[in-house]
């Protein structure tokens, strides 16, 4: 089979880094900036590609990156060293609905296709990211089972937990909202019986005929003062 040369001498790969050949090409991509594409059919179970480049411990890659925004690291074995990603594999986006799954063999990392792959289609798996501090690391692969991010499901499950934790140790301080004015129903008219415009009508008339009283006397009015003193 045909060999390429390995450019880093601190690879973990052999010195000459056996591929099998395909015809893979990287252009431009929906998922994320470029992508891994295949020109040929490829079928299921197919190692595609290895994941090469040099072999450094994860602390030696926080250092490395410390200030960029984007990596190519692959961690192997239980996480304490990575590949810092030189090559075509490195290429290739991740999916929540990939065509291709990662494999760890004696070492080393391939990808390898779980499902017959057209030709003219993006190579992608699942990252499955597992540690990225405070990132968020959303996803962009537009599946119609998108988690909606490249982390793990079980490293959904242990973000969740830890919030669910924080939030319990520091509860957000309640705002107080004050209660609404309510509003007061205007007062009702006092209801009048049904005679009571007729009972005042007849006081009234009945005060109309009441004979008022003169000056000095009783029972008798102005007139017929007048009168009974021409009589005497």
């Amino acid at each position: 089979m045909p060999g390429q040369f390995s450019l880093f001498p601190d690879c973990y790969t052999p010195l000459f880094c056996f591929q099998y050949p395909m015809g893979l090409i990287i252009r431009s991509s929906t998922i994320h900036a470029a992508g891994c594409y295949t020109t040929t059919p490829i079928a299921k179970g197919t190692r595609v590609v290895e994941y090469t480049g040099p072999l450094i411990d994860k602390e030696e890659a926080d250092l490395r990156y410390e200030n960029k925004p984007v990596t190519y690291l692959f961690g192997i074995g239980d996480g304490s060293r990575v590949i810092d990603g030189h090559g075509m594999a490195m290429f290739i986006n991740h999916s929540c609905d990939a065509n291709c799954e990662t494999e760890e063999i004696d070492g080393r990392v391939w990808i390898t296709a779980i499902r017959d792959i057209a030709a003219g289609e993006e190579l992608c798996y699942d990252y499955c990211l597992y540690d990225g501090g405070d990132e968020e690391a959303p996803c962009n692969c537009g599946a119609k089972k998108c988690r909606g991010s490249m982390y793990s499901r079980e490293e959904l499950r242990r973000r969740k937990r830890l919030a669910e934790k924080e939030m319990r140790r520091h509860p957000p301080a309640k705002t107080r909202t004050e209660k609404p004015a309510t509003k007061r129903k205007p007062a009702s008219p006092k209801r009048l019986p049904p005679n009571a415009t007729k009972t005042a009508k007849a006081a009234a008339e009945k005060m109309s005929k009441k004979r008022t009283l003169p000056v000095g006397g009783r029972g008798e009015s102005h007139g017929n003062a007048k009168k009974s003193q021409k009589a005497q």
